[in-house]
């Protein structure tokens, strides 16, 4: 994953460039420009890929919720004056894109979900977060995959860096307790853009059903489970994750 961030004014994203459909990725609660390492590497020369930094740690308090990186993202696109998007998001980062796909559907050309909450999450659990248990944060974050060894020693570090600082433990609380009160059930059904849904069938904090639900009230919808996957298919199964969404955008160009 290239290292050149862009910072400009309040934005800090990456940026592949080309003259291909726009990818824009939305990372989750703990996610990192890394996580779509993979993607960015399959996708750059084709498409132009976008992974904007959501700005959790940033945001006044008072904004701090799913409806301020929302607010974040609509107002990104429109500083990038990106026409129509491919939108990507994982985890929380889903949760945004949905309600982004509501908001903003003329600017949205497909949505693409994986592990992402909106109807039901697991998160961190009522325990979260033990502040100084290293060993906690480590079995936490392995949980997110099905096979723990994805979770390096540098993803732990950072998850255990973020609850260990208090301006980032409050934020992080205060984020995930709005996406779990931002229940969209009853607004899928206003979703009318292809949307490609990849899940793995061992994701304990999204599970399975999640996607199943999904596939029930969005309109139009394509479903893959991926098996020993968990809650992060582009990291654990990049190469399977990545042929079936080019399959999927090579069949809904944007630019005809």
């Amino acid at each position: 994953m290239p290292e050149n961030v862009i910072e400009e004014g309040k934005y800090k994203y990456v940026e592949s460039g080309g003259d291909g459909d726009v990818l824009l990725l939305l990372h989750g609660l703990f996610g990192a420009l890394s996580n779509f390492g993979a993607i960015m590497e399959e996708f750059s020369p084709k498409y132009n890929v976008v992974v904007p930094i959501l700005p959790i740690y940033d945001l006044p308090l008072r904004k701090v919720s799913v409806s301020g990186l929302v607010d974040y993202v609509e107002e990104f696109v429109e500083y990038k004056q990106f026409d129509q998007v491919n939108v990507l998001g994982n985890s929380l980062g889903g949760h945004i894109a949905l309600l982004y796909s509501i908001r903003r559907p003329d600017r949205v050309h497909t949505l693409n979900l994986t592990g992402s909450s909106g109807l039901f999450e697991n998160a961190m659990g009522s325990t979260f977060p033990k502040r100084g248990n290293y060993e906690f944060i480590k079995k936490k974050t392995e949980s997110t995959f099905y096979d723990p060894a994805v979770a390096t020693k540098e993803l732990v570090d950072e998850v255990y860096s973020s609850v260990n600082d208090r301006n980032k433990a409050i934020r992080i609380i205060a984020t995930a307790k709005s996406a779990v009160r931002h229940n969209i059930s009853d607004k899928l059904d206003q979703i009318q853009c292809p949307t490609l849904l990849i899940w793995g069938n061992q994701d304990t904090i999204t599970p399975p059903f999640v996607a199943e639900k999904f596939d029930e009230l969005i309109a139009d919808t394509e479903l893959y489970f991926l098996d020993k996957c968990g809650h992060a298919p582009m990291m654990e199964l990049p190469e399977a994750f990545n042929e079936i969404l080019l399959n999927f955008l090579d069949r809904h160009p944007v630019k005809k």
